[in-house]
Order: structure tokens, then sequence, then C-alpha cells
């Protein structure tokens, strides 16, 4: 029989152990912001009805979706972020959940698209929203638990960059402009990524010169949350009363997060627009200082109307989603990568004379006390199993002597060196210190 040639789809990527480890970590790190905050997780399926998933995406999304036809020849679709299906999933069960609902949601979706530096046509997102209200003290909420998500993961200098899609919204209708909306807001949504000149000769083609250097002068931030605030409102029709509430309301999120203490990581944007359509009030992105070449790596915003496609109940949302494989990516280039954690903490060694059992037995007791440890499961030379327990990063590697004497030598791998311990007690004392002195 001919062999298959091992190979995956390109997009896709098997982790390896180290790699997936860190992933990991990082999610039990935003999990546990996520918990500080209130949010609770769920789940929804990978797949869905495709009338469910393409009702709102928007044309270039739609194009990306992995659609099919299954066995029942249902039309149906992969989800291609986790803000739809939730959406759908708050329109199906909101009578069995209180309100405002916070929830996080940490799985994987599908993009067909095309795939450059952190960006994979399978990724994993880590999304977290708040359901139920329109109020400011949740837009803020959502901008302070990325600043703290930030800081948890120890990725230096961040900075949050808002905006409110109203605003934009309000200044293209006083210019006419209403109707394009959507290709206006998707041309600006690319602006560093294809540089102003070409970002202005997109939007003449769409809107005409003239009004293609006002979009761009409306974009330009000015030196402070004040006068770009400010600019943009002249900008919009005098007495909006939309604008306006618009204006207070990046006021209202401005005070929350500068009372928090995270003023110092938040800018206006008029430039950030986020180019799905479901969008309404605050935008946000997320850059790190070390690198932002890399893009966002927490984005979202304000969606009132989305689950509207799905019930007739008012259910205003606002949320975000940190994008795990762009961060990773971010981090490793800045050279901020986290830690990988040792596969175990001790490793016990097989030795021809041990009794299978009895190592195993020794090795529920250290775990009944807290550590995390491994039998290497036949005997072989001392040096095989250290080589092998460096390889996993397993700090410590432990030997029983023979039943008559009833000690333990302890292996330090990273020193070379060996201790011998007379009991159990000295023993599991001897590891809590050296795991210590390691970390």
């Amino acid at each position: 029989m001919a062999v298959i040639e091992p190979r995956v789809l390109k997009g896709f990527r098997d982790m390896l152990p180290e790699a997936e480890m860190a992933r990991a970590r990082l999610v039990r790190t935003l999990e546990s912001v996520f918990a500080s905050f209130g949010f609770v997780p769920i789940d929804t399926p990978v797949l869905e009805y495709a009338e469910i998933l393409l009702g709102k995406g928007g044309g270039e999304t739609d194009k990306q979706v992995y659609r099919f036809r299954d066995h029942g020849d249902r039309d149906v679709a992969m989800r291609f972020d986790l803000t739809v299906p939730f959406a759908r999933f708050m329109a199906e069960h909101v009578d069995e959940l209180y309100l405002p609902f916070r929830r996080y949601h940490i799985a994987k979706v599908w993009r067909g698209e095309n795939t450059q530096r952190g960006r994979y046509r399978e990724f994993m997102q880590c999304d977290f929203d708040i359901v139920g209200t329109d109020a400011a003290s949740a837009d803020a909420d959502i901008v302070l638990t990325a600043c703290t998500a930030m800081q948890a993961l120890d990725v230096g200098e961040f900075t949050v960059r808002i905006n409110h899609r109203a605003l934009f919204n309000r200044f293209l209708a006083r210019r006419g402009l209403a109707s394009q909306s959507v290709p206006i807001l998707r041309t600006v949504d690319k602006l560093e990524k294809i540089g102003a000149q070409a970002t202005e000769a997109q939007l003449a083609s769409i809107a005409g010169e003239d009004a293609a250097r006002d979009i761009l002068d409306f974009i330009h931030r000015e030196s402070s949350l004040d006068a770009t605030l400010n600019k943009m409102i002249a900008y919009c029709e005098p007495g909006d009363a939309i604008a306006a509430a618009a204006r207070q309301r990046i006021l209202q999120v401005a005070e929350c997060v500068e009372a928090a203490g995270h003023g110092g990581h938040l800018v206006l944007d008029p430039s950030i627009t986020r180019g799905l359509d479901y969008y309404t009030g605050i935008v946000l992105e997320t850059t790190l200082g070390a690198c932002r070449e890399i893009g966002s790596v927490c984005s979202g915003g304000r969606y009132d109307e989305l689950a509207s496609l799905y019930t007739t109940r008012k259910l205003p949302g606002v949320g975000a989603s940190v994008g795990l494989d762009r961060l990773l990516a971010a981090l490793d280039a800045a050279g901020r990568a986290m830690q990988v954690p040792a596969g175990a903490d001790v490793l016990i060694v097989h030795q021809e004379h041990n009794n299978i059992a009895d190592l195993h037995a020794l090795a529920q007791r250290l775990r009944s006390s807290g550590l995390t440890v491994e039998v290497y499961p036949e005997p072989k030379k001392p040096a095989t199993q250290y080589t092998f327990a460096d390889r996993k990063r397993i700090p410590l590697a432990l030997m029983t002597d023979s039943a008559a004497t009833g000690s333990y030598t302890l292996r330090i791998l990273s020193r070379r060196e060996n201790e011998t311990c007379a009991t159990f007690e000295e023993l599991l004392d001897a590891i809590r210190r050296l795991l210590d002195g390691a970390r």
C-alpha cells in the first residue's frame, strides 16, 4: 500500500508541545482576567446554518467563509468569528440568562483569507462581550478589560485606540455620502496597510477628490483627545444630536478609563473604523509598541443591532476579541514570548531494581502534595532519561534507592548535581526549595 504524504493545508498548522503550552498559558492568563471582570464562559458549535453566519458579515467576509452542503444537503458554514454565533446564541437563550450578560468564549474560527505573518486560515479568538445594556460603563469595561489583559500578558508598551462609528456616519451624511459608507469605511480601515496616498486614491474613486481630502483630514489624529474630538464634531452638522451623543459617550469612556488608571494607554483615533458592518458605536483596536506592523491584537466595538437579525428583542451589545495567534506572533517578534512551562516538576527515573508499582505509588504521593510528576515507563540508562527530562524542561529527576535503604536521590539537571534525602518529608522539602529557586 502506498504511503500517504503527511501534509497540512495552507493556512493551517500543527502545534508542537512548546507552542501549545505557551498558547495554553496565555489562554489561562486571559481567562483569569476575564473572570476578574465578571465574564463567564460559553461555547457554540463550529458549524452553523449558512444563513445565520452570512446574515450580517458583509461582502468581503462572505467570500472568506468555509461553506458547503453537508450529508443532509443542508447549506452550512464554519464560523468565521465568535460574535455572529454569539448574537444567535443570545437570541435563542435570552430567556434562560440574566441581563446584562457578560460572556467570554475562547475557540477556533476559520477564514479562507490570504495568509501572512500572524494570520492563518484556522486561528483562535478570545472574545469577551457585555450584552443587554447600552451604558457607557459597559463600553469602558471592554476597554479596561483589554488594558488589563495586555498588562497581565506583559506585552510592554501598548495603545488602545478608540473611535465612534456614529461620528464617521454623521460626517458622511453631511457630505451626502451615507449611501457609500460601507466602501468608504472599508477603505479607511486599510489606511495603515496601504498608506495615505493609496487610501486617498481609492477614496477619490468612490467619493471624488474633494471628499477624499476631507475624509483624510477627518480621520487625522490631532495632538490631544479633546482637539481630535472637537475637529470631528466640527465636520458634522451643527446641532446634530447623534453626533453630540457620540461625543458624550467618548468623553464618558475616557473618564472611566482614566479613573481606573489606564488613561495613558487610551487614544482617540478617527481612522479606526473596523471593517465589519455591524458596529454602531464605540470601536477599538489595540496595538503593541514593540510590534506595530503586525496590526491590532485586540479589537472590537459596540454592535447594538446585531441580534436584531435573529430576534425582535432589543439586545444592545459591546465586546472585543483578542487574536491569540497574532498576539503570540507579536510577542515572539518583540522578544517578549511567554515562558514555556515545564512538562512536569519531577521525572521519576526507572531503574532495573525498581518495582514499577512502587514508582507509580511514589508519583501519586508527590502529586497529592501539589507537584506535577511523570514516571519514565521503562528502565534505561539514567543519562538517557536525563536527556528526555531536559527536552521536556523538567528540572528535577528522582531516583529511589533499594527498598532496604528507602532513601531518595534528586538530580538537579541544570547543575548536574545530586541531593540525597533520607525521608519522604525531606524529599518534599527539597523539591519545593529547588523549584522555588528555579522560578
